[in-house]
This record gives structure tokens, C-alpha cells and sequence, in this order.
């Protein structure tokens, strides 16, 4: 079978990323990342891409005036890389998605999905709500994006412990922990379709 080809979307410093990257080399993960589209021209990623080889493309929202023209600025290189995904890997920028890349663009989200997500919550925003709120657990969920804040269908989850002593940064670090197996195994579910 193909390696599935992908296109990985990033805003800051690549941790992601570089986890696919690592999963790729070590034979745990049948996929080759052909692009990275960056939203931000001083994110680490773009370093962590370059020390991998990895074309990467800076396209900022804000040089496009249209939510149309943003979008084509991202899937135009995506489509022209030969990339059958795009995963969103820390994309802190809100992109339509084009028809033809309907259930074909995912995204990792570090909370249980549909609690505390939608527009703002990223990053420590979304573990100090975990907190503040005493939930007992947290996770990940890996869903395909629409056109909405993290909204479109659920892939898989994966749950983590929240412990009494939790601080924002123990709690992220659980989750990522959990993300660093949970998006490798969303990427090899979806590769059997497409």
C-alpha cells in the first residue's frame, strides 16, 4: 500500500508536527508529509519542517481580504503537493473548507469533545477550564473540521485522567501524551478509506 500523503497545518512551535514526523521514521506511521502550510512567519514549526526537509509555506489571514481567498491560498498548494490529508496540527487560524476536501481535513483538539471547545479555547485556555471546572476527566478528540470551531464529526477520543494536584501545564502535558498516540491512530483509520 501507498504511503498516505500529507499536508500538515501549524501555527506555533511544531510539537505536533514533529511527532508525526518522529512516528513516520520510526515505521509506526505509513504516511509522508509533503507540505506544511504555516499561519504564522516566526512559529518554531517552520524550523522543526526545515530540519526534516519538509517544503513549508508561510500564508498569513491577514494578507488575504476574503474568507474565499484565504482558503485558496491554503488548498491551492495543498492540492498542487499531491496530498490526500490535512491535518491540522496547531492551525490557530479558522479556514473554509473546499468541497473537494470534505472529510479530508482533521484536526486534534486537547478536550473531550463537545465539552470545553469551540472559538477560543486552544491551548492552556482549554486545561485551566478543565480545572476551574473540576472535571474529573479530560482527553483528546480527533474530529474531521468543517466550517465550524471544532465541530465536525468525531473520529476517536481518548480520555485521560484530571488529578487532584493538576496544574494547567500537568494536565496539557497527560494530554499530549495521549494526542502523541491518539492522532497517529486517527490518521491510519482514515488512510483504510481513502
Amino acid at each position: 500500500m501507498t504511503p498516505l500523503q500529507l499536508a500538515v497545518l501549524i501555527s506555533g512551535s511544531g510539537t505536533t508536527l514533529r511527532n508525526l514526523i518522529e512516528k513516520i521514521r520510526a515505521g509506526k506511521l505509513d504516511a509522508n508529509i509533503v507540505l506544511v502550510i504555516c499561519s504564522n512567519p516566526r512559529a518554531g514549526g517552520l524550523d522543526v519542517a526545515r530540519e526534516a526537509k519538509i517544503p513549508s509555506l508561510v500564508v498569513e489571514r491577514t494578507s488575504y481580504a476574503t474568507d474565499a481567498a484565504f482558503r485558496d491560498a491554503v488548498f491551492d498548494p495543498i492540492r498542487a503537493s499531491g496530498a490526500q490529508l490535512a491535518v491540522m496540527a496547531g492551525f490557530l487560524k479558522h479556514v473554509l473548507i473546499p468541497e473537494d476536501f470534505c472529510n479530508r481535513v482533521i484536526n486534534i483538539h486537547p478536550a473531550l469533545i463537545p465539552a470545553f471547545c469551540g472559538k477560543g479555547m486552544y491551548g492552556h485556555r482549554v486545561h485551566e477550564a478543565v480545572l476551574a471546572s473540576g472535571a474529573r476527566q479530560s482527553g483528546c478528540t480527533v474530529h474531521f473540521v468543517d466550517h465550524e470551531y471544532d465541530h465536525g464529526p468525531i473520529i476517536l477520543q481518548r480520555a485521560v485522567p484530571v488529578l487532584d494536584d493538576d496544574t494547567p501545564e500537568t494536565l496539557a502535558a497527560r494530554v499530549f501524551a495521549a494526542e502523541c498516540e491518539a492522532y497517529p491512530d486517527a490518521i491510519r483509520k482514515i488512510a483504510g478509506r481513502l
